[in-house]
């Protein structure tokens, strides 16, 4: 079973912004993806289970309004769209997960991406299921059992083929400012008889990421000098007015879509206004699945 689809990030609101904030996020993706030509080819969103990383966070974490309870007041507002999550599973305990990962599927989330410690961590920490576990342990429970994949990360093709051999069936991949995932995925495909589904991640940069660095900071890996190039791509995306910012995401999405097109894995777009929606992130996003969408299939 394959998701094939376009799916748009919706982080929840903190948690003393409530019902009422839920329901603005909703409403934003109703308006802009009418006034994008969005409206009815976004068929997912897909809702992070956040949890506190280093201090260094550029923006400061506060408390977040659980995945379940936000999902549970945006979902009757979006009709046609079904929910996907992440799920941290490294401080919970077998029967304290399964019982979670029963209350998300029963609310109808179609997918879930099994999420580790924090990098603050080392792999392995924590009291509860490693991710890599959880996708054997609840295959029985989740149909659509996903992965983080990141195609810059040393060591990742070893990482990726194994948590495709413990039941992954897609892999999310981190934000993509630059064409890596190409080359991955092409090394991927000539070594291993596994074709899990990709949902390709794209994020919208807007000109505040030049004093911010949230994105930076979220794509870091320091001495990786692949990295550093994306790093050095989202600095440029910032500058950018929008006519060239747009076309610029808009190259590098046909260089990504084209070079993984032909390989054999199912495919499925995932999109993310890191700051926030937006009209110009819509309108980027519109740009970007004219050129290919999922409902295309390869």
């Amino acid at each position: 079973m394959t998701l094939n689809t376009i799916a748009l990030e919706l982080v929840p609101p903190n948690a003393d912004e409530g019902r009422e904030r839920a329901l603005e996020e909703a409403s934003k993706v109703v308006r802009y993806s009418a006034e994008s030509g969005l409206a009815g080819r976004i068929r997912h969103v897909m809702i992070p289970g956040i949890i506190a990383e280093d201090d260094d966070r550029p923006i400061v974490m506060k408390p977040k309004f659980d995945v379940l309870d936000f999902w549970s007041v945006i979902k009757p507002e979006l009709p046609g769209i079904d929910g996907l999550c992440t799920q941290v599973t490294a401080f919970m305990d077998e029967s304290t997960l399964r019982g979670r990962l029963t209350q998300l599927t029963d609310a109808g989330m179609e997918g879930v991406v099994f999420v580790g410690v924090p990098r603050t961590m080392n792999d392995g920490e924590g009291s509860g299921v490693a991710p890599t576990d959880a996708l054997s342990i609840y295959r029985d429970l989740v149909v659509n059992r996903g992965v983080i994949l990141i195609p810059t990360r040393e060591g990742e093709h070893g990482r990726f083929n194994f948590k495709c051999d413990q039941g992954a069936t897609y892999g999310m991949t981190q934000l993509l400012y630059s064409d890596a995932i190409v080359g991955f995925l092409t090394d991927f495909a000539k070594t291993t008889d596994h074709r899990p589904e990709i949902l390709l991640s794209f994020g919208f940069v807007p000109k505040m990421e030049n004093k911010t660095g949230l994105i930076n900071w979220l794509i870091q890996d320091p001495g990786n000098a692949a990295v550093a190039a994306e790093q050095d791509f989202v600095k440029q995306l910032a500058g950018r007015e929008p006519p060239q910012k747009r076309q610029l995401m808009l190259d590098l999405y046909k260089r990504v879509v084209d070079g993984v097109a032909e390989l054999g894995f199912p495919l499925s777009i995932h999109l993310e206004a890191t700051y926030g929606l937006s009209g110009p992130a819509f309108a980027t996003f519109a740009e970007m699945i004219d050129y290919w969408s999922p409902a295309q299939r390869v």
